[in-house]
């Protein structure tokens, strides 16, 4: 039997105790913040957690154990990639824990499960490398009851995996540790943009519409379109190409329209298109439009605005044309058909450019394009000077230039100019990237052509 004349730890011994580790930590210890993990959502049968966010951040002292850089197997070079298998235990007072976390996590414990304790799952934040580290197991016996009590729970931690989780906890240092991490997107937005105008000039014996007969094929650029030489003004002229009846990266002649419908022709010109393709001109003697100039290309269009030519007068013909679109701007107008009949020069009206575009996005709020099919992202990082947002956690690859997009929190709202999914040298540790070691798609390309995954059952007979 134990002695009776001893308490064998009493409750002054295992404060005093608590308080020497404390103190200890303090001293000789590092001071991290404790994450806990909110589950947002998760499966009811088999609890497992499909959204988890970050939002709270403690700061607490935690000494770390390791002496001779970090456990773990390193760096490691798969197939897959560069994969960072750092391990580092931290060891955090239990009384600090009680005091500092606890609290919070039992008002809210619907939303944290076992708050009582750190819990598996749960992040460390390590400010000497600026590294997340994620608690894999909690060693609460160690040192094994002295005074019949333990003191300190033992965190064994691998370097975190990010897998698109929230991370906002207002703590600037913290948040930034993921801002290049993950599926990212990049969006280049419109602005508030200015109206194109053109005007145009009256042409008599002017080609008015090449016929294009014969495609062709075999194109690996856009062909120089010839036109016989007139006694006025030569006529001129861009072929438009398709893939239409290309094999590869052949092409073939979609249109050929007019850049200057020239003037003083007396007959049909003759068209000449190197290779096979084949087209002939139309010309009149009546009044068509000439070339078209851009007296002001304009800015903020996030697709190709309609060009409308006044009516041609009755027994005439209708002149149309189609806008040339550079990065938003109008750079020119093609004449598709130069009419005839036209006495005075007509009026040629651009389509408006957009007119949203205000506000600021805010880090991880929710965005949402304003499409049927009600896109979401997150946002990563906004630009206010180049209008660049870059997104993550994409409900699907599918924005649309010419699409609204809209910050839920921020009120923000512009127009997607372009997108871009593939950002390797502004992220170099993204995952979504185009290195030399990701080979994700090549396997995948590889796969699709051994099994066929549209069938229901790729391994039996088609």
């Amino acid at each position: 039997m134990l002695n009776p004349f001893f308490l064998q730890g009493s409750k002054g011994e295992q404060g005093l105790v608590q308080d020497l580790v404390n103190e200890q930590l303090r001293m000789y210890g590092i001071e991290c913040h404790y994450i806990p993990r909110k589950l947002v959502t998760s499966r009811t049968i088999m609890k497992e957690v499909t959204e988890s966010r970050f939002d709270q951040a403690f700061p607490l002292e935690a000494y770390l154990m390791n002496i001779d850089g970090y456990a773990g197997q390193g760096d490691i070079l798969t197939k897959f990639g560069v994969r960072v298998t750092d391990e580092a235990t931290f060891v955090i007072s239990k009384e600090r824990f009680e005091e500092a976390v606890a609290p919070f996590l039992e008002q809210q414990e619907d939303d944290y499960e076992l708050s009582n304790r750190p819990k598996e799952g749960d992040l460390i934040f390590f400010p000497l490398g600026k590294r997340m580290f994620e608690i894999k197991f909690v060693e609460h016996e160690r040192p094994f009851y002295q005074l019949q009590k333990n003191y300190v729970y033992q965190l064994q931690c691998e370097l975190f995996e990010y897998e698109d989780e929230v991370i906002d906890t207002n703590i600037n240092v913290i948040d930034k540790v993921v801002q290049t991490e993950g599926y990212i997107a990049r969006l280049i937005l419109s602005g508030v943009g200015s109206d194109a105008t053109a005007n145009t000039t009256l042409n008599f014996g002017a080609v008015q519409q090449i016929f294009l007969q014969n495609d062709g094929y075999g194109y690996v650029a856009a062909p120089t379109v010839s036109i016989s030489t007139s006694p006025g003004v030569d006529a001129t002229a861009v072929a438009i190409m398709t893939s239409r009846s290309g094999i590869g990266t052949a092409k073939s002649i979609d249109r050929i329209l007019l850049i200057n419908p020239g003037s003083g022709y007396i007959g049909i010109p003759t068209v000449t298109v190197p290779g096979a393709g084949i087209a002939t001109a139309g010309i009149t003697s009546l009044g068509s439009v000439g070339i078209v100039t851009i007296t002001s290309g304009g800015s903020g269009y996030t697709t190709t605005p309609n060009v409308a030519i006044t009516t041609a007068p009755s027994g005439g013909t209708d002149a149309t044309a189609e806008a040339v679109m550079v990065g938003g701007t109008i750079r020119s107008v093609r004449i598709s058909n130069a009419g005839a009949g036209y006495t005075v020069a007509p009026t040629i009206t651009i389509g408006a450019a957009t007119t949203i575009g205000n506000g600021d996005y805010v880090f991880n709020e929710t965005v949402q394009v304003s499409s049927s099919s009600a896109e979401t992202a997150r946002v990563k990082v906004w630009d206010a000077g180049s209008r660049t947002l870059d997104v993550s956690m994409l409900t699907a690859m599918q924005f649309q230039v010419g699409e609204k997009i809209k910050g839920l929190e921020s009120g923000a709202e512009y127009v997607i100019l372009s997108v871009d999914y593939d950002t390797p040298n502004d992220y170099p540790n993204s995952q979504y990237k185009a290195d030399q070691y990701n080979d994700n798609a090549d396997f995948e390309t590889e796969a699709d052509a051994i099994l066929d995954f549209s069938e229901g059952n790729p391994f039996g007979t088609f």
